[in-house]
């Protein structure tokens, strides 16, 4: 399989287009479906449900972690493209789904100043890291093992925060922050060394993964210090 790295100049520009117009439009599809969510008052009953108790916010992980590795599965090994626009179009709603309960407590619990800076500051960090590896091609697969690890390490403290009751705070947010935007340096090299110029839409679901974990802490950071 020859992968974007190593296609010709004029194909790879049409693969990184492509992928990156496919990844604006899931943000987009991600903001409509917020909006949705908001209006009906599905985001406030999420939120209500969350808030009822810990064991649910654990029920709803359990579920994306399952869904979504369903979602990612379908898009990156189907060899059909709408069956990878299925996998990107369930991944982007169970993000959405996800992110409701925080950005209903970011909309009406905290400064009107804090959604906005986070957004500007993920697509700023976003763009910047971005730019280090397309300028650079550097393949940064020697990043997957620490990842991993990581991912383990803090799905473990995550896990044991929602049933030993306490708060990971601060520290930990700017923590996974770091962590994020290791995986956007990770996802977009495996995106330009290990995806065929075919697979722009599997490539689009591999960075919104990866842009809305850095989201979901950026703003969580933001949220904590407009408290402060």
């Amino acid at each position: 399989m020859l992968t974007a790295a190593q296609a010709r100049p004029t194909e790879r520009a049409k693969f990184i287009q492509k992928t990156y117009l496919h990844l604006a439009g899931a943000v987009g599809a991600f903001i409509l479906v917020e909006l949705f969510l908001f209006q009906t008052g599905i985001a406030f009953a999420l939120t209500q449900f969350v808030m009822a108790s810990r064991f649910s916010w654990l029920l709803i992980l359990g579920g994306f972690m399952l869904l979504g590795w369903l979602a990612r599965s379908l898009a990156e090994k189907a060899d059909s493209v709408n069956t990878q626009y299925a996998g990107l179009g369930l991944y982007v709603v169970l993000e959405a789904v996800i992110f409701a309960p925080l950005l209903y407590l970011a909309v009406f619990f905290s400064d009107p100043t804090v959604l906005p800076t986070a957004a500007i500051l993920t697509g700023l960090m976003f763009a910047g890291l971005t730019a280090v590896v397309l300028i650079s091609r550097k393949d940064f697969s020697f990043l997957g093992s620490i990842l991993a690890i990581g991912g383990f390490v803090a799905l473990g403290v995550i896990l044991c925060s929602i049933l030993f009751g306490f708060t990971l705070g601060l520290f930990f947010s700017v923590l996974m922050v770091i962590f994020a935007s290791v995986a956007i340096l990770y996802d977009t090299s495996k995106v330009l060394h290990h995806y065929s110029t075919t697979q722009y839409v599997a490539a689009s679901l591999e960075l919104f993964a990866s842009i809305a974990l850095l989201f979901w802490y950026v703003l969580q950071v933001v949220m904590s210090l407009s408290r402060r």
